[in-house]
């Protein structure tokens, strides 16, 4: 009883405190939401860098930006997918953050048509932060098939549950290419072993958004070394906690 007391009211509330490397960031509402108001994927990665420095960035690493949705966008995705074409700059599904919908929207495709694609959503939500440069909050998941919405029966893509793995793909591929001076991570929607988006997908996450300081003006760093800012023992008890959270999720889902 002593052990579980001590660990329940004491050790756990500790290390699951969040430490917060961007004060202005903190307590904003960490979820997009589909038209239909539809809680939707979880905003997971930023962004600091102006646009043009956004463009230039995934240009770089061979990302490609979305196409609007206009009805022959539309009929090209559906022939992507039904043909097997590629069609990388496939639009994405508006989702909406602070009541309006992504600024900027990246993807990169794998394989031969649009249904499996990387791909980001992301918008503007400070002109200025703490690196005096503008700052951008997004969602990045994976499309592994298309499908039909559990909530609305529309067609739409099913993403792949584990969204961390694809908020990390993004920096790896932005780093890879000598774009990124630096990464932290601040709070995002929370640990969630069973979330669902706007189509009723599943998704899992440590809960985290993971930062990512551009290379000023798209130079490309000869040291493609990044830096992290340091994070407190309680954050690396979480992560050890997750770790095996998330191996086991990966076997269930």
């Amino acid at each position: 009883m002593v052990a579980w007391t001590a660990i329940a009211y004491a050790a756990l509330p500790l290390a699951w405190r969040r430490y917060e490397h961007h004060p202005a960031l903190a307590g904003r509402a960490m979820v997009t939401r589909t038209s239909a108001g539809i809680p939707g994927d979880p905003v997971n990665v930023g962004i600091v860098g102006s646009e043009k420095e956004i463009v230039c960035a995934f240009n770089v690493a061979g990302w490609s930006a979305a196409n609007p949705v206009t009805l022959e966008t539309s009929l090209r995705i559906i022939g992507s997918v039904a043909l097997r074409r590629p069609y990388p700059a496939a639009p994405v599904s508006p989702l909406f953050y602070d009541g309006r919908q992504e600024d900027l929207a990246f993807e990169k495709a794998e394989g031969d048509s649009a249904d499996r694609r990387h791909h980001i959503r992301l918008w503007r939500v400070l002109d200025a932060g703490d690196e005096q440069r503008p700052v951008w909050l997004g969602s990045a998941s994976f499309d592994r098939s298309v499908g039909i919405s559990r909530y609305t029966l529309q067609v739409t893509h099913h993403i792949a549950p584990d969204v961390d793995a694809e908020r990390d793909y993004v920096a790896t591929q932005l780093a890879d290419v000598g774009m990124v001076e630096s990464v932290y991570e601040i709070a995002g929607v929370g640990p969630t072993l069973a979330g669902r988006n706007g189509g009723g997908d599943p998704y899992f996450t440590d809960g985290e958004a993971l930062i990512v300081v551009l290379a000023p003006d798209c130079k490309e760093r000869a040291d493609k070394t990044v830096s992290r800012a340091g994070e407190p023992w309680q954050r690396r008890f979480k992560d050890a906690i997750w770790s095996a959270l998330r191996s086991a999720m990966r076997a269930l889902i």
